[in-house]
């Protein structure tokens, strides 16, 4: 089936400004729901248009469009593209389904790196290639292997830390800022070399991209290993922006002007959201692109003595509550390994039925990755209007009777603000201790995902609900 020109450019335009919409309506909790639809009818309009291009050809096409002026690849071709599409819907469908909102993150960051690899894949491929222009082309080969590449494997990596099969700490190599420099400046020079060969050094050109592969491949691993795991968050969100320039790097390098457009608004939205969380952090930008932005030697346990903690019942804290009338919750990871959004959902209907005054205080970082504790409690189906951002409750938490930590740790630690010599010093954090009360729902006494400890729990106002998130709410619930 052979498509005009035109209508493939109007599709394309269409699927364009539908994935501008879908991310305009994912910045709000009220629009994400459309948001999301407007994305799923984009990438469709999109997938259709380029499977029956690239294997029915495009009348019309331009010189140099990439696949699009070839005269296709027939049925043939349609069939193995439409079998391999079936069989990755297939898997993706039941990893969609299996994967708990807990192993969100890695799922992410194990898509991401597929788009690293892809971009890896269509580098080599066009690399054979003969164009109109062959130094933009050769450049567009390694800028995209280079990039592509650096996302694979600092996904993978970022996925095994993520998912606790590898250690969260920091890699701390002698001299790393150099190493990454160092790669950088032979990426640079190799593609100079690269550019100027003659086309016709097959075997030394293919050398130069090779090495330039594995260089990208160790940069990419280094990177992101460099980085301490309480600073992962901030490393999904650039992996996310790596992953979309990748693509827009592919994009050049087929053709086809929709993945451009697909990549560039991935890549700018995901830079734009890490220099949010980096300002959330305490990080620099600059410092999240370069890698190794974690502390110095790491974040590990401090051994400063804060004294005893003080606990609490399930029935002393539904005392509380009762009596308070305004209600602060500051939901954590720890609630997302719990399932706890539920049972919280409960207690917040509960607690307003009563007349409290409930919200949420939502730190950037809360979670493994951006938006993580918002998703949660808008399956747990919270009011939207009661879920709040840090800066929109941090002047308030004095004039507030109780808040409730639930499986949050680095992200309300006094220690930040107060004890410069802290790793996590600099990062703002939701001031809970300014409350008159505050109970703190954790397992156990142990350090945070950041492996720093919380003198928050030694505080006189504040006291502890061990055990299982969902299970102490639940208690609490059944004292109301």
């Amino acid at each position: 089936m052979t498509l005009s020109l035109t209508l493939v450019q109007g599709a394309y335009i269409v699927a364009g400004l539908l994935f501008i919409l879908a991310l305009a309506g994912l910045s709000r909790h009220e629009t994400a729901r459309g948001g999301n639809r407007f994305g799923i009818i984009g990438m469709a309009i999109a997938l259709v248009v380029t499977v029956l291009a690239a294997t029915g050809g495009v009348d019309a096409a331009p010189l140099g469009a990439g696949g699009a002026d070839r005269e296709g690849s027939g049925w043939v071709g349609l069939l193995l593209v439409v079998v391999a599409m079936g069989i990755g819907a297939v898997i993706g469908l039941d990893r969609a389904k299996k994967v708990e909102m807990t192993g969100m993150p890695e799922l992410i960051a194990m898509l991401h790196s597929f788009v690293g690899l892809a971009a890896v894949l269509v580098g080599w491929n066009s690399s054979y290639e003969e164009t109109q222009y062959p130094a933009i082309h050769d450049v567009e080969v390694m800028v995209g292997v280079f990039i592509g590449a650096v996302t694979f494997t600092g996904s993978i990596v970022a996925f095994l830390k993520l998912s606790a099969r590898i250690k969260s700490s920091p890699l701390m190599l002698p001299f790393r800022n150099w190493i990454n420099l160092g790669a950088i400046v032979a990426f640079v020079v190799l593609t100079l070399v690269y550019v100027l060969l003659p086309a016709d050094s097959v075997a030394l050109r293919a050398s130069i991209l090779g090495l330039v592969t594995v260089i990208a491949l160790a940069l990419g691993w280094h990177l992101v290993a460099s980085i301490g795991g309480g600073d992962m968050p901030v490393v999904v969100s650039m992996l996310n922006s790596y992953s979309g320039w990748a693509a827009a790097a592919a994009g050049f390098l087929l053709g086809n002007d929709l993945l451009i457009i697909t990549g560039a608004l991935v890549g700018s939205s995901g830079a734009y959201l890490s220099y949010i969380m980096c300002r959330a952090m305490n990080r620099s930008f600059f410092s999240v692109i370069a890698g190794g932005f974690g502390v110095e030697g790491g974040t590990v346990s401090d051994e400063v003595d804060y004294g005893e903690h003080r606990e609490i019942t399930a029935e002393g804290a539904a005392e509380l509550l009762t009596s308070a009338r305004s209600v602060v919750i500051t939901p954590g990871y720890g609630m997302a390994v719990a399932q706890a959004q539920y049972p919280v959902a409960e207690l917040t209907r509960q607690l307003r039925e009563r007349g409290v005054d409930v919200t949420f205080a939502i730190h950037p970082v809360a979670g493994r990755l951006p938006g993580h504790m918002n998703v949660l409690l808008a399956e747990a189906h919270v009011p939207y209007d009661i879920v709040l951002e840090m800066d929109e409750v941090n002047d308030d938490l004095k004039d507030v009777d109780v808040v409730l930590v639930i499986g949050a740790n680095d992200t309300v630690n006094p220690a930040a603000s107060e004890d410069p010599t802290s790793p996590i010093a600099g990062m703002p954090v939701i001031r809970v201790w300014e409350a008159g009360h505050v109970i703190v729902f954790k397992r156990s006494m142990a350090t945070g995902y950041a492996g720093v400890q919380n003198p928050l729990f030694f505080r006189e106002n504040s006291q502890m609900l061990f055990g299982d998130a969902k299970d102490r709410v639940e208690d609490i619930i059944r004292a109301l």
